[in-house]
């Protein structure tokens, strides 16, 4: 379809019309009448942004996987966040739990925002989402040339403001900055409603309504980046104390209607940081010179490190602004498969057209994961990586699923250390750009990983505990990974084979538990249960003995549960139970490790069998160069004698 470009720009125009409207006071109460939201405070606007594109409330006990990785718990996914952030929802909500107490001028309207956490864990992200979301707002209405913005109900005096409030249907918050004071005084003789006014939209690059602070030279602190200055070019035509001198440029001038954004907040002075105290609880800011407090209606975001929030906090001198924050922690995100779409997304906002062999990314992640999680007691670390996914996981040797709130106990904060993201994404960069035939797969990115790991500048505690992730846990998991993917492609019709093996061990399972016979469906016979072939299944997940009498009836009365409730089963309905038939499934495939081998020792049928295993390995996602770097790495690593 051609695109018209000059219909498009045409399009826009028209639409944007409405937004250059230039009139006085009088008009704006007509608006306002209308339409009371228009007059809306900054965390009122700031919550409808980031809420009016939609919400997903999930109830846990309605999705086994989210239950068990949150219990009781409900989660909200807000669509405004959803393509952009995963594996912290927790923070997401707490962060929009704050704005909806501010947007009702709850306490929280008073506070600053502080988001607080380890490198590269999305702290500045999510800042720069908040800005996103103002720029793409509807302008504002505001006083024409203030310095401010500032609202143009400000205008109305304090002794009318009772009747306009009631007329009107909203709360009239603040008063005239200095420079509009003096102009309605002297430009119009205090007939406040031809006071002129217009519309203003947010931009960072403008500096529209986004102030930013950042970390200043402790020995150069100059607050007029705060709060603006005295024009020293216009001393000698206005006195000392005439609002003409000011400039108020500062961020929280600049900021008033949007957000001051404090980067890096406590590498800052703590005189430097008072500003924020009546910024917050007051909502008023100095003015340059001896001129009086200006009134601000704006959002204060700052976020920084743990360890300078430490440091702060432990000076007790600090209780006025420690009393004035509210703390948002934003760790790493501790689910595998939401850190696989962080890598996806980054990939995806990239120029690297390379192909990525399947579980590259779900290595590098799962090495990520493992070094953020603090050690248990309970299980290994690869277990408590599967747990956190929401994986179902049963006690070796036992039919006891293993308590992930009791795991969670162990450590009351978890995620604030560890490898960050960008770590990862610059090593699956480096294995791209590295890569001689357009193409990676995990051994090359585990690879280039242990080199990163090697020449990291930590403890060397540290470097061992990652280094043994990477070689060891990592290493064995996608063994195991790969050893379950050969052999799918490898035998015919693996999925229907499963799907045997599930039903035959259901139909004994149920017959062991009841104490019933069971008919063969060939022949009609009436036979026994089966406890070998069930014994030959339930021994490849370590169950045996008497835990294996609590494994059927748990398999059993959870299918049955599945079928009250309208769902359907198939070998991945019970999470043991899948595991242990792709166990038994690749147990039973004796010739593979004759198959991946090299060709020279392949006869006629192997060779037939090799390059149909080869093609179905492709139609999973490989392409000919990792496939073979694959199965040349299967034949070296995999099923040894």
């Amino acid at each position: 379809m051609a695109i018209n470009f000059k219909d498009l720009i045409q399009k826009d125009r028209e639409e944007r019309k409405h937004e250059r409207f230039s009139g006085t006071l009088l008009d704006y109460l007509e608006i306002v009448k209308d339409n009371p939201q228009v007059a809306m405070l900054s965390h009122q606007r700031m919550y409808g942004l980031l809420s009016s594109p939609g919400v997903e409330v999930m109830q846990t006990e309605e999705i086994p996987r989210l239950k068990r990785i949150y219990g009781n718990e409900t989660i909200k996914k807000y669509v405004f966040f959803k393509d952009d952030f995963f594996g912290i929802d927790q923070s997401i909500m707490k962060l929009m739990r704050y704005f909806h107490s501010a947007a009702m001028k709850g306490e929280e309207s008073r506070q600053v925002l502080y988001l607080v956490g380890p490198v590269g864990a999305g702290k500045s992200s999510l800042m720069e989402a908040l800005k996103r979301a103002l720029e793409m707002a509807p302008p504002i209405y505001a006083i024409k040339d203030c310095p401010m913005r500032e609202e143009p109900l400000h205008l109305i005096p304090k002794h009318l403001r009772k009747d306009f409030e009631k007329i009107l249907g909203v709360k009239i918050e603040g008063d005239l900055c200095p420079v509009c004071r003096h102009r309605l005084k002297n430009e119009y003789g205090g007939e406040f409603e031809r006071y002129p006014v217009t519309v203003s939209e947010y931009s960072i690059r403008s500096r529209k309504g986004v102030g930013v602070v950042p970390p200043v030279d402790p020995n150069n602190q100059d607050t007029s980046v705060l709060s603006g200055s005295i024009d020293i070019s216009k001393m000698d035509l206005y006195p000392e104390d005439d609002p003409r001198v000011l400039s108020l440029n500062g961020a929280f001038n600049v900021g008033n209607r949007g957000i001051v954004e404090f980067i890096e907040v406590f590498k800052n002075d703590v005189e430097y940081l008072h500003t924020m105290i009546t910024a917050t609880q007051e909502k008023s800011i100095p003015s340059p010179g001896k001129g009086s407090m200006i009134y601000f209606d704006g959002i204060i975001l700052a976020h920084s490190n743990e360890s300078e929030w430490n440091k702060f906090k432990s000076d007790h001198t600090n209780e006025a602004i420690l009393d004035r924050i509210v703390k948002v922690e934003v760790p790493y995100c501790l689910e595998l498969d939401e850190e696989v779409k962080i890598y996806r997304k980054i990939l995806g906002n990239s120029s690297f057209n390379a192909h990525i062999a399947p579980h590259t990314i779900e290595m590098a992640s799962m090495f990520a994961i493992l070094s953020r999680l603090a050690p248990s007691n309970k299980v290994d670390p690869l277990t408590k990586l599967k747990l956190y996914n929401g994986e179902e996981i049963v006690e070796k040797g036992s039919a006891k699923k293993v308590d992930i709130l009791e795991i969670k106990e162990e450590v009351s904060r978890e995620g604030m250390t560890g490898i960050s993201t960008r770590f990862i994404t610059k090593a699956l960069d480096t294995a791209l750009s590295e890569s001689e035939h357009n193409c990676i797969n995990p051994i090359a990115v585990i690879d280039t990983l242990i080199k990163a790991v090697k020449e990291m500048a930590i403890a060397d505690d540290d470097r061992k505990r990652y280094l043994g992730f990477l070689q060891d846990t990592v290493k064995k998991e996608y063994n195991k990974i790969l050893e379950k993917e050969v052999t799918k492609a490898f035998i015919h019709g693996y999925q229907e084979q499963a799907e045997s093996l599930f039903n035959n061990y259901l139909d004994h399972a149920e017959a062991f538990v009841n104490s019933t016979k069971l008919k063969d469906r060939n022949t009609g016979e009436e036979l026994s249960p089966d406890v070998k072939f069930l014994q030959s299944i339930e021994e490849q997940i370590g169950i045996a003995g008497t835990a294996a009498n609590g494994f059927r009836q748990d398999v059993t009365s959870y299918m049955f549960s599945v079928m009250r409730s309208g769902g359907t089963i198939n070998y991945h309905s019970y999470e043991p139970l899948r595991e242990a038939i792709e166990k038994k499934l690749t147990a039973s495939v004796k010739e593979i490790s004759r198959v991946v081998t090299k060709a020279r020792v392949r006869d006629k049928e192997q060779d037939s069998k090799f390059n149909a295993m080869v093609e179905e390995m492709k139609k999973n996602g490989y392409c000919a160069h990792c496939c073979n770097v694959i199965l040349k790495y299967a034949a070296n690593n995999l099923w040894r004698d």
